[in-house]
């Protein structure tokens, strides 16, 4: 906040020689009336303690008797300034009308301090000289102190007990605000502050150095400054009036100067023209230099910043001081540390320095005698607690150990060379075991590559500590797929224990097994043949063949069998692995769980689903009981069961496993493991067939990534990559990028696969949905033709992926308006899907879902009904009622309704559909978008304009935003609000709107594309409506050339002829209106049913037409019938029934039926005014015609038969006194 108010002259400055470090100025007079003494801030904007303040205002205001609350904290925190700036804020406030009392506690006694303020600021007397002790004269003062209530703040209290006597004498009118760095254990309301947020020590920064852009500017770096700093108000308030004074001065300069000298630069130590006069080792030196600070209290202090800047366990500390008493310690850490605000609880036996106050007793501590014995013994305790640390991999150890490890990394690197050589290897061991349990390999790496540079540098580079690190950094690289790596450290460590073992021992075994692993993982499978069986053969040997080394050797050897496909060769090793193991392991041994699982997947390969899923279930049960819930085997076993349950359709079972898979392999494998990434296909491609294309793609991206970098740019799997990421941008409308990574999947598949591979059909049917979206339909075709054979000829006419590929051939035929062609083959695919999976599986609502489509777009309203409402039920049963298909057929059912004008039935669904959206995709997802247009485009049709607005723009913003704005589905949102502008008569606005829209489509589709003709039809419309009559009739005449080439007996094509008449009409070109207008009415009785709302503008319009032509015994039918309809279909107060009323005011009008035209007249401008407002275009048509007609009427001396409506009894008075223009 702003500090405008200063105190008024007279107040008597208390300031310390030499330990007081705030600054008091003679107060200045502005304000009069309230006495107070408040000091001088050198504050100019109050930042980030907004709601402290709040929360300190609250805690003054309790109780009945007098409320003392105490804003304690660190050295720096800002409470002297909190407190100044709640003083000055209720100051003007006139909270506090009986007075503001401050008094500085550290250089004066309080009641020295309030008899002062009595005396200067109240005008009282001296007490009187009866009165002995300074109590009794502060009591005195205090009874005599006029106005309520008071606000008393005593600044920087070091000793309650000497401050508890005065605060006894005062009375409820009282309220006192104490700031101390001590934690009051008294009744006290405290409030605690904590250094600022990241947020508010940027604004801080940018007040101080007053050009906040040298901030943003340097965002970055200013963020490392402000973390350097520990967000600690004093310390950014020094370092920003520091950079103010040096303009020039860069972040990166300033950090550099603050690590290189500490608390001892320049910028921390000087502080001008602020409220606290002293830098941040001087606000600390005051606590240290206290004489209550006892020698021990700094020991532990100097203890305590030999610990890595991070919470302290403090069972740790406890360790390091074995000879003192556990009470004296915990006193020591109460009493001096905690109590004095330099140490911090942050968890259960978890404690804190902050950054700055660590800086300072490392300052100490390097000046202690036993300043090496203290790096020394928190090295030894930590190595101690490293060897007894377990391999890192449930969640619960993370929790149990994450505090350690801030710990161990400093001991492994700043601390190193007070570390033994004996214990050298494990603090860094364990922190990479740590970061790899968690599949943060990258740091793991890190920290691998450190213990062995560390080892070899130290122990020599054959120490048997080398080997265990040349193992170790090997076996990670192995994980993250840098095999070639792997394998040069795996030979240096075999070579080492060869030395030490022989060539025979099993040992050496181990390591030709991981050598085959190697390959295995690399598709080097006939490689992997050879050191599968040479491992074999020395467990034989060696170990004996019931052994469990051989089993597990049998295990790997079959695992190579099955990837090349010899399943019959597999599956004996398979089963002769799992009874060894079952044998000498037990049934329930992880190992025999293994076996389970790959017996599963060979069944799975083979479609054994039911088998596969027996032996997952069992593989998994063992697992978890015997490894734990978040085993990297468990995960593997989540994954192969998820994927049985996704060939069988089973979604909702699929996906949390898919999920807990992914997240268990990213914490145990790492990011960037094969594995990952295909949990990652396999979860993005589950994301992507519900709709959660924002979820997919960066899993895509992943995926492929992973792939390329790990197995090489033409490797199978970077096809199926590419070909899963394509999939997902055409459905972003991403359409280039897509075409890019189709032609190269498609390019690798048939080099790779052969050009007759199921896979290459995929492709083929990706390419040619590309093409589809683009109107480029006989290109499509061929391709969907060339898909389709390929599936039947390679999996059966029957197969699954067949029914897929029908239905989609299906689609593009649907769109084509080849409805004949579409419904058979939509058919067809019902009939497979019902075969294969029974008529409950989820491809059996899709199915049926399409099959309504073609229906509803035929008008066949009635048979498309129970098909949506079937293909609902089964999305609903099987995958549960919110899921993305439910929302799917609702919004579906939901346009049926709307195009039966059954709209409260429409909006019910609508909004049930886009609830689920929300809540499953979040409120800025593209589908969500969708839902919102499709209520507004149900509002809009209903006339509820101000509601369908905000929706086109919410569903604008969250496309332009999600898919970019140059997206398909961002023209169609940009038609549907330029349509809304045009009913409104907002022209200016539509137009671009339009124009913009037709840009879009005009980049993305073919020329021939029905929505380039609708975006045409909506803009002629608009210069129709402007009186821009031949740029119009071009511009329909291209719609109408459009449908004429996709084919003319569409219900889009109807209306393009009845805008094109709509336009001869105006033009008075009746002749070549009427033709078009009836046409269009064939198709609109056709295809959408005699009593469609639409049929009823043709009716309108023919009607409109007629009267023209003053046909007017023609007309009237067409008028009435209309109105009737949209009556029927709209409901009585819809503005389109207004339309109609006027139209057929107008009839009767032309005739001079006056008194039928007036009711009429009356009651579309009342329906007008209402829904589109008094100032709308066709609001005013009304209105003219209504004043014509009383001008009319008048004039004729018809006027009394006009009713006695107060509307046209006023403007007939008008007429009758020569002014017609009400």
């Amino acid at each position: 906040m702003d500090i405008h108010a200063q105190a008024s002259h007279g107040g008597k400055q208390y300031i310390a020689k030499e330990q007081h470090f705030h600054n008091y100025p003679p107060t200045p007079n502005e304000i009069v009336g309230v006495p107070q003494n408040l000091p001088y801030t050198g504050v100019t904007q109050f930042v980030g303690r907004d709601a402290d303040l709040e929360r300190l205002h609250d805690r003054m205001q309790r109780g009945t008797t007098v409320a003392v609350s105490a804003v304690s904290g660190m050295g720096g925190i800002g409470k002297t300034e909190l407190a100044l700036q709640y003083a000055y804020k209720h100051l003007q406030a006139n909270t506090y009308p009986g007075g503001l009392c401050w008094i500085n506690v550290r250089s004066q006694d309080v009641g020295l301090g309030l008899l002062e303020f009595a005396r200067t600021q109240l005008g009282l007397p001296e007490p009187p000289d009866i009165l002995e002790t300074l109590l009794e004269k502060v009591q005195w003062v205090c009874r005599r102190w006029q106005g309520e209530p008071i606000l008393v703040v005593l600044d920087d209290v070091t000793d309650y007990e000497a401050v508890e006597p005065y605060l006894n004498l005062l009375d409820p009118r009282f309220r006192v605000l104490i700031t101390t760095r001590l934690k009051l254990l008294t009744s006290v309301q405290r409030l605690e502050l904590e250094v600022l947020t990241e947020a508010a020590s940027l604004e801080l920064l940018r007040v101080l150095v007053d050009d906040p852009h040298r901030i943003d500017g340097q965002l970055a770096d200013a963020q490392r400054l402000c973390k350097w700093l520990g967000y600690l108000p004093l310390g950014l308030e020094l370092v920003g009036r520091y950079l103010a004074r040096r303009e020039d001065l860069s972040l990166v300069e300033m950090l550099e100067r603050l690590e290189a000298k500490k608390l001892a630069a320049q910028a921390l130590v000087q502080a001008k023209q602020m409220t606290a006069q002293l830098g941040v080792a001087a606000a600390f030196q005051l606590t240290w230099d206290d004489e209550q600070f006892p020698d021990e209290a700094k020991m532990l202090c100097g203890l305590l910043s030999v610990f890595a800047l991070a919470p302290i366990p403090w069972n740790l500390v406890e360790k390091c001081l074995p000879d003192w008493d556990k009470e004296a310690l915990e006193d020591c850490q109460v009493e001096q540390l905690l109590g004095r605000s330099l140490l911090s609880r942050v968890g259960k036996e978890l404690f804190q320095l902050h950054q700055l106050i660590r800086e300072f007793f490392a300052v100490k501590r390097e000046q202690m005698a036993n300043d090496v014995a203290l790096k020394q013994t928190v090295c030894r305790v930590m190595a101690a607690k490293a060897t007894r640390m377990p391999i890192v991999e449930t969640q619960a150890q993370v929790e149990q150990f994450t505090p350690i490890i801030p710990h161990l990394k400093e001991v492994g690197t700043t601390l190193c060379l007070w570390v033994a050589d004996a214990d050298l290897i494990y603090p860094s061991t364990r922190v990479a075991q740590f970061y790899r349990g968690q599949a943060d390999y990258e740091s793991a790496l890190t920290w691998y590559q450190h213990c062995l540079e560390t080892t070899e540098a130290r122990l020599g580079i054959n120490h048997s500590d080398v080997a265990t690190s040349l193992d170790n950094l090997a076996s990670l690289y192995q994980i993250v797929g840098r095999y070639a790596e792997a394998k040069l450290l795996f030979q240096r460590a075999i070579a080492i224990r060869e030395q030490q073992l022989g060539a025979n021992h099993p040992d050496v075994a181990n390591s030709l097994n991981n050598f085959a692993l190697l390959y295995h993982e690399q598709g080097q499978y006939v490689k992997a043949e050879v050191y599968f069986q040479q491992a074999l053969s020395i467990y034989e040997k060696q170990l004996g063949s019931d052994h469990w080394e051989f089993a597990t050797s049998l295990n790997n050897l079959a695992e190579v069998y099955r990837a090349q496909g010899r399943y019959s060769e597999a599956e004996p090793l398979l089963q002769r692995s799992l009874s060894i193991r079952q044998q000498q392991l037990g049934k329930n041994h992880p190992q025999v769980a293994q076996s389970l699982t790959n017996l599963a997947l060979l069944y799975q390969v083979r479609e054994q689903y039911t088998n596969a899923e027996a032996h997952h279930q069992q593989a998994l049960s063992i697992q978890e009981q015997q490894l734990g819930k978040d085993h990297p085997d468990v995960a593997n076993s989540l994954n192969n069961l998820a994927s049985v349950y996704q060939s069988q359709g089973r979604f909702t079972d699929a996906e949390p496993l898919f999920d807990r898979s992914l997240k268990i392999r990213e914490e145990k494998f790492g990011r960037d493991h094969p594995s990952v990434a295909n949990s990652l296909i396999n979860l993005a491609l589950l994301y992507q067939t519900q709709g959660r294309y924002t979820e997919a793609e960066p899993l895509y991206q992943r995926s492929l990534a992973i792939y390329e970098y790990q197995l090489g740019s033409e490797h199978p799997n970077v096809a199926l990559g590419l070909n899963s990421l394509a999939t997902l941008y055409l459905l972003q409308g991403r359409y280039g990028e897509a075409r890019l990574l189709l032609q190269q999947a498609l390019s690798l598949q048939e080099q790779y696969l052969g050009s007759d591979h199921p896979d290459v059909a995929q492709s083929l049917g990706n390419l040619a949905y590309l093409h589809q979206i683009q109107g480029l339909y006989s290109e499509a075709e061929t391709l969907l033709q060339r898909s389709l054979s390929i599936l039947e000829q390679q999996l059966g006419t029957h197969h699954s992926a067949v029914a897929n590929s029908l239905n989609t051939l299906a689609d593009l035929y649907r769109i084509q308006g080849r409805y004949t062609e579409a419904e058979s083959l939509y058919k067809r695919s019902l009939a497979i899907w019902e075969q294969q999976l029974g008529k409950d599986h989820p491809n059996i609502a899709n199915s049926l879902n399409n099959l309504a489509e073609v229906y509803r777009t035929q008008g066949r309203y009635s048979e498309a009904e129970p098909l949506y409402e079937q293909s609902l039920a089964i999305w609903e049963q099987k995958l549960g009622k919110n899921h993305l298909n439910v929302a799917k057929s609702l919004n579906n059912l939901g346009l049926l309704y709307q195009a039966q004008g059954r709209y409260a039935e429409a909006e019910t669904l609508c909004q049930k559909s886009l609830s689920i959206r929300e809540q499953q995709l979040g409120k800025d997802h593209p589908d969500v978008a969708q839902s919102f247009n499709n209520l507004a485009l149900l509002y809009q049709s209903q006339g509820r304009y101000i509601e369908a607005e905000p929706l086109y723009r919410q569903s604008l913003e969250i496309w332009e935003q999600q898919l970019g704005k140059d997206h398909l589905d961002v023209a169609l949102c940009l038609i549907g609000l330029a349509y809304l502008y045009y009913v409104q008569g907002r022209y200016s606005e539509a137009e671009p709107l339009y124009q913009r829209s037709l840009v879009i489509l005009e980049q993305h589709l073919d020329r021939n594309h029905p929505d380039i003709a609708n975006s045409l039809n909506g803009l002629a419309a608009l210069y129709q409506a402007q009186g821009r009559y031949t740029e119009a009739e071009v511009l329909y005449e291209r719609a109408l050339s459009i449908w004429q080439h996709l084919g003319i007996n569409q219900p889009n094509a109807a209306a393009s002829l009845n805008n094109l008449a709509d336009l001869y009409r105006i033009q008075g070109r009746y002749t070549e209106a009427e033709p078009l207008y009836r046409q269009s009415l064939a198709i609109w009785e056709q295809q959408l049913g005699a009593n469609h709302p639409l049929v009823a503008t043709n009716l309108h319009n023919l009607g409109e037409l007629y009267r023209l032509q003053e046909r007017y015994a023609e007309a009237k039918p067409f008028h009435k019938r209309s109105l009737a309809i949209w009556e029927e279909q709209l409901g009585a107060n819809h503005f389109q029934v207004a339309i109609g009323l006027n139209a057929l005011a107008l009839l009767y009008h032309s005739q001079k039926r006056y008194a039928e035209a007036e009711p009429l007249y009356i009651r579309a401008m009342t329906f007008l005014g209402r829904q589109l407002g008094a100032n709308h275009p066709n609001t005013q048509t009304c209105k003219q015609n209504f004043l014509n007609l009383l001008n009319q009427a008048f004039t004729a001396g018809q006027a009394t038969q006009l009713s006695d409506h107060p509307l046209t009894q006023a403007v007939l008075q008008q007429i009758r006194t020569g002014n017609s223009n009400a």
